[in-house]
Protein backbone atom coordinates (compact mmCIF):
# COMPACT_ATOMS: atom_id res chain seq x y z
CA UNK A 1 0.00 0.00 0.00
CA UNK A 2 0.75 3.56 -0.85
CA UNK A 3 1.18 5.12 2.65
CA UNK A 4 2.33 8.53 1.16
CA UNK A 5 0.13 9.02 -0.99
CA UNK A 6 -2.51 7.62 1.77
CA UNK A 7 -1.50 10.32 4.12
CA UNK A 8 -1.49 13.07 1.40
CA UNK A 9 -5.13 12.37 1.14
CA UNK A 10 -5.75 12.14 4.65
CA UNK A 11 -4.51 15.73 5.16
CA UNK A 12 -6.00 17.28 2.14
CA UNK A 13 -9.40 16.24 3.29
CA UNK A 14 -9.24 17.50 6.89
CA UNK A 15 -7.64 20.60 5.63
CA UNK A 16 -11.09 21.84 5.02
CA UNK A 17 -12.04 22.16 8.87
CA UNK A 18 -8.66 22.43 10.03
CA UNK A 19 -6.99 25.46 9.18
CA UNK A 20 -3.41 25.66 11.20
CA UNK A 21 -0.80 24.63 8.27
CA UNK A 22 1.54 23.81 10.80
CA UNK A 23 -0.88 20.96 12.55
CA UNK A 24 -1.19 20.11 8.56
CA UNK A 25 2.32 19.77 8.34
CA UNK A 26 3.03 17.95 11.99
CA UNK A 27 -0.13 15.07 10.64
CA UNK A 28 1.53 14.46 6.79
CA UNK A 29 4.68 13.61 8.95
CA UNK A 30 3.61 11.22 11.44
CA UNK A 31 3.51 7.62 9.92
CA UNK A 32 0.05 6.56 10.97
CA UNK A 33 0.47 3.34 9.60
CA UNK A 34 3.48 2.62 12.77
CA UNK A 35 0.92 3.40 15.29
CA UNK A 36 -1.68 0.61 14.49
CA UNK A 37 -1.74 -3.09 14.35
CA UNK A 38 -0.11 -4.90 11.65
CA UNK A 39 -3.38 -6.31 10.04
CA UNK A 40 -5.21 -2.44 10.30
CA UNK A 41 -2.37 -1.23 8.31
CA UNK A 42 -4.36 -1.10 5.38
CA UNK A 43 -7.00 1.37 7.18
CA UNK A 44 -4.15 3.40 8.94
CA UNK A 45 -5.44 6.51 6.91
CA UNK A 46 -9.32 6.27 7.02
CA UNK A 47 -10.76 8.66 9.26
CA UNK A 48 -11.89 6.74 12.00
CA UNK A 49 -10.26 5.27 15.24
CA UNK A 50 -8.90 1.94 15.06
CA UNK A 51 -8.48 -0.61 18.01
CA UNK A 52 -5.11 -0.95 19.03
CA UNK A 53 -5.87 -3.77 21.33
CA UNK A 54 -6.70 -3.82 25.50
CA UNK A 55 -9.79 -2.12 24.79
CA UNK A 56 -8.23 0.78 23.64
CA UNK A 57 -8.13 2.90 20.00
CA UNK A 58 -6.37 4.80 17.91
CA UNK A 59 -8.31 8.23 18.16
CA UNK A 60 -9.47 9.42 14.49
CA UNK A 61 -6.81 11.42 12.92
CA UNK A 62 -9.30 14.61 12.36
CA UNK A 63 -9.69 14.76 16.44
CA UNK A 64 -6.19 14.26 16.46
CA UNK A 65 -5.76 17.50 14.66
CA UNK A 66 -8.29 19.42 16.17
CA UNK A 67 -7.40 18.64 19.61
CA UNK A 68 -3.87 19.41 18.43
CA UNK A 69 -4.93 22.73 16.42
CA UNK A 70 -6.95 24.26 19.57
CA UNK A 71 -3.68 24.06 21.79
CA UNK A 72 -1.89 26.56 19.89
CA UNK A 73 1.30 25.07 19.79
CA UNK A 74 4.24 27.66 18.72
CA UNK A 75 7.16 25.22 19.26
CA UNK A 76 8.24 26.41 22.47
CA UNK A 77 5.27 24.62 25.18
CA UNK A 78 6.06 21.60 27.57
CA UNK A 79 2.91 19.53 27.16
CA UNK A 80 1.37 16.79 29.02
CA UNK A 81 -0.47 14.13 26.95
CA UNK A 82 -2.54 11.87 29.10
CA UNK A 83 -3.71 8.61 27.56
CA UNK A 84 -0.78 8.05 25.53
CA UNK A 85 -2.21 4.83 23.53
CA UNK A 86 -0.94 4.42 20.37
CA UNK A 87 1.84 7.08 20.60
CA UNK A 88 0.19 8.73 17.74
CA UNK A 89 -1.07 11.87 19.31
CA UNK A 90 2.32 12.55 21.16
CA UNK A 91 3.84 12.04 17.92
CA UNK A 92 1.97 15.05 16.55
CA UNK A 93 2.42 17.07 19.69
CA UNK A 94 6.03 16.20 19.37
CA UNK A 95 6.34 18.02 15.76
CA UNK A 96 4.59 21.03 17.15
CA UNK A 97 5.85 21.01 20.90
CA UNK A 98 9.06 21.78 22.36
CA UNK A 99 9.17 18.47 24.78
CA UNK A 100 6.06 16.65 25.82
CA UNK A 101 5.41 14.23 28.66
CA UNK A 102 2.73 11.81 27.63
CA UNK A 103 1.59 9.08 30.35
CA UNK A 104 -0.49 5.52 30.03
CA UNK A 105 -1.70 3.30 32.44
CA UNK A 106 -1.58 0.43 30.27
CA UNK A 107 2.16 -0.58 30.98
CA UNK A 108 2.02 -2.96 27.63
CA UNK A 109 0.55 0.20 25.53
CA UNK A 110 3.15 2.25 27.12
CA UNK A 111 5.92 0.43 26.49
CA UNK A 112 4.32 0.03 22.71
CA UNK A 113 4.16 3.56 22.12
CA UNK A 114 7.61 4.45 23.81
CA UNK A 115 9.15 2.10 21.53
CA UNK A 116 7.41 3.07 18.16
CA UNK A 117 8.17 6.80 18.92
CA UNK A 118 12.05 6.24 19.76
CA UNK A 119 12.19 4.17 16.22
CA UNK A 120 10.61 6.92 14.47
CA UNK A 121 13.80 9.30 16.12
CA UNK A 122 11.76 11.40 18.69
CA UNK A 123 13.84 12.26 20.76
CA UNK A 124 11.75 15.43 22.79
CA UNK A 125 8.71 13.14 23.85
CA UNK A 126 8.96 11.27 27.72
CA UNK A 127 5.95 8.19 28.06
CA UNK A 128 5.48 7.37 31.49
CA UNK A 129 3.28 4.74 33.01
CA UNK A 130 0.55 6.43 35.12
CA UNK A 131 0.01 7.15 38.77
CA UNK A 132 -2.93 7.01 40.81
CA UNK A 133 -2.71 10.86 40.19
CA UNK A 134 -4.93 12.71 37.53
CA UNK A 135 -2.04 14.21 35.10
CA UNK A 136 1.30 14.46 36.36
CA UNK A 137 2.15 16.80 38.58
CA UNK A 138 5.98 16.10 38.81
CA UNK A 139 7.02 17.71 35.46
CA UNK A 140 4.20 20.55 36.22
CA UNK A 141 3.23 23.43 35.28
CA UNK A 142 2.56 22.70 31.14
CA UNK A 143 1.74 25.43 28.94
CA UNK A 144 -0.83 22.75 27.74
CA UNK A 145 -2.26 19.38 28.72
CA UNK A 146 -4.32 17.09 26.15
CA UNK A 147 -6.61 14.72 27.93
CA UNK A 148 -6.87 11.60 25.69
CA UNK A 149 -9.88 9.75 27.07
CA UNK A 150 -13.17 10.90 28.13
CA UNK A 151 -13.24 12.71 31.63
CA UNK A 152 -16.65 13.26 33.70
CA UNK A 153 -15.79 16.70 34.49
CA UNK A 154 -12.67 19.35 34.40
CA UNK A 155 -11.06 18.80 37.36
CA UNK A 156 -9.11 21.43 39.60
CA UNK A 157 -6.34 18.71 39.40
CA UNK A 158 -5.61 19.81 35.84
CA UNK A 159 -6.44 23.29 36.04
CA UNK A 160 -3.74 23.32 39.39
CA UNK A 161 -0.91 21.70 36.61
CA UNK A 162 -1.23 24.82 33.82
CA UNK A 163 1.05 27.78 33.73
CA UNK A 164 -1.68 31.09 33.49
CA UNK A 165 -2.24 31.19 30.10
CA UNK A 166 -2.08 27.58 29.31
CA UNK A 167 -4.89 25.61 27.52
CA UNK A 168 -6.40 22.31 28.74
CA UNK A 169 -8.15 20.48 25.86
CA UNK A 170 -10.51 17.86 27.32
CA UNK A 171 -13.62 15.71 26.41
CA UNK A 172 -15.83 15.63 29.24
CA UNK A 173 -18.99 14.28 29.39
CA UNK A 174 -20.70 10.70 30.25
CA UNK A 175 -18.98 7.45 29.42
CA UNK A 176 -20.62 7.34 25.52
CA UNK A 177 -21.03 10.81 24.76
CA UNK A 178 -18.85 13.63 25.36
CA UNK A 179 -18.02 17.29 24.37
CA UNK A 180 -14.67 18.62 23.22
CA UNK A 181 -13.44 21.64 25.48
CA UNK A 182 -10.56 24.06 25.44
CA UNK A 183 -10.27 25.44 28.84
CA UNK A 184 -7.59 28.75 29.61
CA UNK A 185 -6.02 29.21 32.80
CA UNK A 186 -6.73 32.61 33.98
CA UNK A 187 -5.64 34.71 36.37
CA UNK A 188 -9.23 35.24 36.86
CA UNK A 189 -10.32 31.92 36.91
CA UNK A 190 -11.15 29.87 33.51
CA UNK A 191 -12.37 30.30 30.43
CA UNK A 192 -14.14 27.36 28.49
CA UNK A 193 -14.94 27.37 24.73
CA UNK A 194 -17.09 24.45 23.69
CA UNK A 195 -15.58 22.82 20.17
CA UNK A 196 -17.89 19.92 19.01
CA UNK A 197 -19.13 16.52 20.10
CA UNK A 198 -17.18 13.96 20.23
CA UNK A 199 -16.99 10.15 21.64
CA UNK A 200 -13.64 8.60 23.12
CA UNK A 201 -12.81 5.86 25.63
CA UNK A 202 -13.32 6.50 29.46
CA UNK A 203 -10.78 8.43 31.53
CA UNK A 204 -9.92 5.49 34.42
CA UNK A 205 -8.84 6.60 37.75
CA UNK A 206 -8.64 8.72 40.60
CA UNK A 207 -10.92 12.16 40.13
CA UNK A 208 -12.19 9.97 36.92
CA UNK A 209 -14.13 7.03 36.04
CA UNK A 210 -13.85 4.00 38.44
CA UNK A 211 -12.46 0.78 36.73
Amino acid sequence: MDFDSARRILVDSISHDIKDRHVLLAMSRVPRERFVPLDLQPSAYDDRPLSIGCGQTISQPYIVALMTEALELTGREKVLEIGTGSGYQAAVLAELARYVYSVERIPELAETAARVLSGLGYKNVQVEVAGDELGCAKYAPYDGILVAAAAPSVHQTLIDQLYEGGRLVIPVGSRLEQELLRVTKLRSGIRTERLGGCRFVPLIGRDAWQE
